[in-house]
Order: C-alpha cells, then structure tokens, then sequence
C-alpha cells in the first residue's frame, strides 16, 4: 500500500497511516509487542519493521526494542529510497502521470468515477484542470497525500524516512525495489485497473476517521489481525480491486521475501523497512517466510 510515496505506501497509508498515542499496559499484562519481527536462519538474522510513510511527530520517541533492532543492524534496506527522488527525470514522471494536451481524465474512466472526483477534489479547493490533467494513478496519490496533509501528517516523520535519516552516513543503505519501479507499475495499469484503484481510494478516505483509533492501535501493539480486517475489507469487496490488490501487494511480497532471503545467506545483519501491509496476511512477507522455514518471531 508501498511508500515512499508509491505503491507500498498508497493502498497502505489509506489504511495504516497511524499517529500513536500513549498507550499504557497493566504491569501484569504480557509484553507489548511492536510491530517488528525478527527472522532468522542458521546463520543470520534479518529485522522486519512495518512502515507507515506519513506520520506525525507525538510517535517519537520509538519503542526500545525497535531503536535496538536498528543499532544492532549493519545494513538499512527500505522499499525506495526517499532521499533519491531529486534524480527522478521530471519529463519522464509528467509523461506517465499526465494526460497530453489533447487528452483528459474523462476520457478513461466513467461518468460516474469523474463526478465523483470532480466533487471530492472540488470541495478540496483543487482546480478543475489540475484534476483533469492526472491519470488516476498519480490523481490517487495526490488526493491521499492532500488528505494526511490536512490532518496534521508529514512524510518527513515517516517511519522509513526517520531511519534514512538515522542511517546517513552510519550504515549502508540499499533499496528492495526503487522509486523507478514503482512508478511504472503503477503507471503501467490499464484504465480500468487505474479507475479501480483511484475509486478505491476515494471510498477508502471516507473511512478513515472511522477506522483510525483502530489502525492507530494496531500497529502500536502488533495486531496484525485488526490491520488485516481493516486493509482488506474493501478490497473484498471489489473484483477489479483484487487484481490491481496482487499486483501491488501479493507479487511485491513474493519479489521481496527473495531478496531478503539473500539476506538470510549473508553474515551482515539487515533492518528491513516495508510498508506494514506488506508483513499481514497468507500472501504476506511474515507467512511467506515461515512457509520456507525459516524462524520468525514478533518482537
């Protein structure tokens, strides 16, 4: 959902950006558990910490047991690394994100979806050109960021952009896929996978005040089953939102969890940072892996 502001972080920041509030256990309750794994085979270990791209600053500090995983880590990988958007070819991004000047938005999707954008972006303030001009791939990504932007997040307190920001110049850094990668995949939908994926997230923002305290919970105390009725209650729901759902989730868990089994085989310690979305689930990083028999344990 993936963050970063693609893929792994649009379907996830809809439905796992989470502020934290202070959150108090008894002191005869069992440890509280973060949102971090630790996987381990004979011969290494990797850490596994969920990512929310947009944050707000109350989230700071980090638990104890998230800040130590990264200490003790020598390699930071994230999804893309945020700090390398400035080498994005600008032509190219307005190429694949942009209609020409002879086209429009309402010529590939429905009355119905344009209306309803018209509306939703109109009440916002965003002009009518402006919507126009977006395919609604990258139209998605403007109106969920426009929406955690007006309730007070900022990307620059992101998960993965606070680590980048921990790692520079102390450890390495290295990418599971890239900024690149992710914007033609996203690019590369066919118009009606495109629409799918911009009605889902306009449907989506609507719940987020509903669904918020919850997903705000879950991923403070590990709750992996809240997260994962939350994420894919709408998807359930739409057949053409299934498909563009493999596409960004389920094929991206599989591509990862090879590389972070070439991890595995090495003798440097990694911290791996994806979007939380992609560590839920059957299909998810977290099942893929102890499917394969290596040792996984939420920390």
């Amino acid at each position: 959902m993936t963050h970063n502001r693609w893929p792994g972080f649009i379907l996830l920041i809809l439905t796992f950006s989470f502020i934290t509030t202070v959150f108090h256990c008894p002191v005869f309750a069992e440890p509280q558990k973060n949102f971090l794994w630790k996987a381990q085979s004979k011969t290494n270990t990797v850490y596994l910490l969920g990512s929310v791209h947009f944050m707000k600053k109350d989230v700071y500090p980090l638990s104890k047991r998230i800040e130590e995983s990264f200490d003790v880590s020598d390699v930071v990988v994230v999804e893309a690394d945020v700090n390398n958007m400035g080498q994005i070819d600008v032509m190219e991004l307005a190429g694949t994100a942009l209609y020409p000047e002879n086209d429009s938005l309402g010529n590939h999707v429905s009355k119905d979806t344009y209306e309803l954008v018209k509306k939703e972006l109109g009440d916002a303030g965003v002009p009518l050109l402006l919507i126009d001009k977006q395919k609604p791939w990258f139209l998605a990504l403007t109106i969920t960021s426009l929406k955690f932007l007006q309730l007070g997040f900022d990307p620059s307190y992101g998960i993965d952009a606070y680590f980048l920001r921990k790692a520079s110049g102390t450890k390495s850094v290295q990418e599971l896929e890239s900024v690149d990668f992710q914007m033609k995949l996203l690019s590369g939908f066919s118009d009606k996978e495109q629409e799918a994926f911009l009605v889902y997230t306009l449907r989506d923002l609507a719940l987020l005040d509903k669904e918020l305290d919850k997903l705000i919970r879950a991923w403070e105390t590990g709750d992996t089953n809240t997260m994962e009725s939350i994420a894919m209650k709408s998807v359930s729901k739409d057949k053409d939102m299934l498909s563009v759902y493999e596409k960004l989730i389920f094929d991206r868990n599989r591509n990862m969890v090879s590389k972070i089994e070439d991890f595995l085989k090495t003798k440097k310690t990694y911290f791996v940072i994806v979007g939380a979305g992609h560590l839920i689930g059957n299909q998810g990083i977290i099942a893929l892996l102890r499917q394969k028999g290596y040792l996984v344990e939420q920390l």
